[in-house]
C-alpha cells in the first residue's frame, strides 16, 4: 500500500509528518509513504491571521489536495484545524499529545515578576493576547508571524521582551532558550487541541485500507479529549483564533474539562470547570456548553 501525505513546509510540520510515517511503518512495514509538500495560504502572508480568515488558511490547501486525490491523508497541528469541518473531511486519528501549555520566552534578565511591568510581548493570536492582558492590561502585545525559529529570531532583532509559543513546538523541535517561563493553567489556558497532531482524511474513505491503518496509530485518549475540546469551540460558534481556551484531561475514564472565554481587552473573563465520567460525556458536555452560553460566553467571542 502507498499513502500520499499532505503537509505544510515548515520544519515543525515536516517533523510531525515524519512522526506519523514512523507510526504507520510500525504497524505496516511494507507501506510506502510519499510526502506531498504544500505551501498553504497562511504561509504566503505575514498579515495577522485573524484579519484575513483565521488559521483555516493553513488547512484549505491541504484539504484541496485530499479533494483532488493529490493526497490520501493530511497531517496538521490539530489546534490549527477549524472546529467545524466540511462534512467531506474527518479527523481520522491523533497521535499521543505533547505538552499542552504555552511558554513565554523572555529576554535575558527578565522573569515572571516582570509581567507586572509594561513589557512588549509578541504573540500570534487573540486567545493569548486576551489572556496576557487579563494578567496585566499594561502589557504591549504585538503580532508576530512565521515558524518558531523565525519568531525567535524576530524577538532578538526587533528588541522584544518576550514571545509566547506552544511548549509542544519547542519540545518537538528540541529548541532550547536560556530564559523560559511556563504559564500555569490559571494564567493561560491552552487552545483547543494544542499539542496534538491530527490526521485528516476524506470521510468516505474512513473505512478504507488507509482508514483502518490510521485506526491502529490513533491515540484514543488524545482523540477523545481533543474531540470534546473542539466540540466546545464549535458550540460557541467560534474558531481556532477566537479568545476561547479549552482543556480536557482524561484519566482512568474520569474527565476534567476546563474552558475560559476572555474579551479581546482582557477585562471580561468567564471560567468554567466540570468533572464527569467518560461514559457520560454526551450529557455532561452538553450541560457544560449550556452553562458557558448562559454566562454570556458566545456574546464575548462574537464581539
Amino acid at each position: 500500500m502507498k499513502i500520499k501525505i499532505a503537509t505544510r513546509l515548515s520544519p515543525l510540520a515536516l517533523l510531525q509528518t515524519n512522526e506519523v510515517i514512523e507510526k504507520i511503518k510500525f504497524h505496516d512495514s511494507k507501506c510506502t509513504c510519499e510526502i506531498v509538500k504544500i505551501k498553504s495560504d497562511g504561509d504566503l502572508t505575514d498579515l495577522p491571521l485573524h484579519t484575513i480568515g483565521g488559521k483555516g488558511l493553513f488547512v484549505s490547501k491541504l484539504e484541496e489536495a485530499l479533494r483532488n486525490g493529490e493526497a490520501d491523508i493530511a497531517v496538521h497541528s490539530l489546534k490549527d484545524v477549524p472546529a467545524i469541518l466540511d462534512p467531506q473531511f474527518s479527523i481520522a486519528a491523533t497521535l499521543q499529545r505533547e505538552a499542552v501549555g504555552d511558554a513565554l520566552l523572555l529576554k535575558e534578565g527578565l522573569g515572571e515578576a516582570d509581567l507586572s511591568k509594561n513589557l512588549t510581548i509578541a504573540t500570534s493570536g487573540p486567545r493569548r493576547k486576551s489572556q496576557l492582558l487579563a494578567i496585566n492590561s499594561n502589557l504591549n502585545i504585538v503580532p508576530i508571524r512565521g515558524n518558531i525559529q523565525t519568531r525567535i529570531d524576530k524577538m532578538k532583532t526587533d528588541g522584544l521582551d518576550g514571545l509566547v509559543v506552544a511548549k509542544a513546538a519547542l519540545n518537538r523541535l528540541e529548541i532550547l532558550h536560556p530564559n523560559i517561563f511556563l504559564f500555569s493553567e490559571e494564567q493561560m489556558l491552552p487552545a483547543s487541541a494544542q499539542g496534538a497532531i491530527g490526521i485528516e482524511i476524506n470521510t468516505n474513505t474512513v473505512s478504507s485500507e488507509v482508514g483502518n491503518l490510521l485506526k491502529l496509530i490513533n491515540d484514543k485518549i488524545t482523540y477523545q479529549a481533543t474531540e470534546i475540546e473542539r466540540q466546545v469551540v464549535a458550540s460557541m460558534q467560534g474558531n481556532c483564533l477566537s479568545p476561547i481556551s479549552v482543556l480536557c484531561l482524561i484519566k482512568d475514564q474520569q474527565v476534567k474539562l476546563k474552558a475560559r472565554v476572555t474579551s479581546q481587552d482582557g477585562n471580561e473573563v468567564i471560567n468554567e470547570t466540570t468533572k464527569f465520567k467518560l461514559k457520560n460525556k454526551v450529557n455532561a458536555v452538553h450541560d457544560f456548553i449550556k452553562i458557558l452560553i448562559g454566562n454570556g460566553a458566545r456574546e464575548i467571542i462574537q464581539r
